[in-house]
């Protein structure tokens, strides 16, 4: 007990620490019991905060930031309508298609599974073969049964996009057109001596807003090219395909190991093994190490300086408290934790008597 009060006067006698620590603690406690209501402030604030970057650049640039303001928000705008009414179409009818072929792609995959026994019988018996196909039928049931509930409740969900593009917008306008209101008034709820605040919110403001920047490029990037050569190869749901190998590089290591898997099937299932589906995977294989070896470091330069495993911890913690946006921002939640981390010490050592 005594120990434990030690540490605890240890690291919270300055003020400072305590007003960080209940900041950071309200912060997660909204966003953790009052996310679902305030998703659409949320989803804002973060859209907001991706623009400014691009407004900054431009008031350094000598022009009045309203204007700044409003150039930025009517291209933000215009890729919003051009993404729901031009992209979000194709993409659902491309689904649509794919969802139709499904029962003559399982039925081709049964075929080619019947004919392992006799090609590679010591590996694999007929028996094997016969219990998974009760368990891909099984897993089929599930998902037909989830598809029939997402359908029931399509009605909420289309009440719920409307919202959002109501909502968003208008106010992702306003917290760019009064960002400097904003943070003055939430500021003036903090005391004056902040300094360890500034500190961590210094360290995690410029490799945030450089991260998620530079991951809606990556995505942008990757799925370009991804269609480009898809489409090349005229291969079936090649937007569809290449929107999730756009959105997998949001998950690191997992996301490009899992898209793998549809892409591969998909093109075996049109080609079979034949030059196309080999030239495919090459091009597939080709565009993901471009990806990790020439564009991420390009991109993220010095930006995250974090371990494979201390990622992959937070997308595992955050994606389950928060789903996809807990795993989109992992690695800046991440990065603030770590910021948190480095400042503790540096303030511990502070606190500690002189020995002179």
């Amino acid at each position: 007990m005594n120990l434990l009060t030690s540490w605890f006067k240890r690291h919270f006698a300055d003020p400072q620490v305590v007003l960080l620590a209940v900041v950071l603690l309200v912060g997660f406690l909204i966003v953790i019991f009052m996310g679902n209501m305030l998703a659409p402030v949320l989803a804002s604030i973060v859209i907001a905060y991706l623009l400014e970057g691009i407004v900054g650049i431009m008031t350094r640039e000598g022009l009045h930031r309203l204007a700044a303001v409003i150039i930025v928000y009517l291209l933000f705008v215009t890729f919003l309508v051009v993404l729901l009414f031009g992209l979000m179409p194709l993409l659902s009818r491309q689904t649509t298609q794919l969802v139709q072929q499904f029962p003559a792609i399982v039925a081709a995959g049964q075929q080619a599974l019947m004919g392992l026994p006799e090609r590679f019988p010591e590996i694999i018996t007929q028996s094997q073969v016969e219990q998974l196909m009760v368990g891909i039928r099984t897993e089929l049931a599930g998902w037909g049964q989830e598809i029939l509930s997402m359908s029931l409740s399509s009605v909420v969900g289309v009440i719920t996009i409307m919202i959002y593009v109501i909502l968003v917008p208008l106010l992702v306008f306003f917290f760019m057109k009064d960002k400097d209101r904003i943070v003055r008034w939430f500021v003036g709820f903090m005391p004056r001596d902040r300094s360890l605040a500034q500190q961590v919110w210094r360290d995690v403001d410029v490799q945030i807003g450089n991260y998620v920047r530079g991951k809606f490029w990556e995505i942008v990037i990757v799925w370009a090219f991804t269609y480009t050569a898809f489409a090349f190869m005229n291969m079936n749901y090649a937007m569809l395909l290449s929107a999730l190998v756009g959105l997998s590089v949001v998950i690191p290591y997992i996301g490009a190991a899992v898209v793998t898997i549809p892409v591969v099937l998909l093109a075996y299932f049109q080609w079979g093994w034949g030059p196309d589906f080999f030239y495919l995977v090459i091009a597939y294989l080709v565009i993901q190490a471009l990806d990790g070896n020439v564009l991420v470091p390009l991109l993220f330069s010095e930006v995250v300086n974090l371990h494979p495993v201390a990622i992959i911890v937070a997308i595992l913690v955050f994606g389950g408290l928060w789903g996809f946006w807990g795993v989109f921002f992992a690695i800046p939640l991440a990065t603030l934790v770590q910021a948190v981390l480095r400042a503790w010490p540096r303030l511990d050592r502070e606190l500690e008597p002189n020995p002179g």
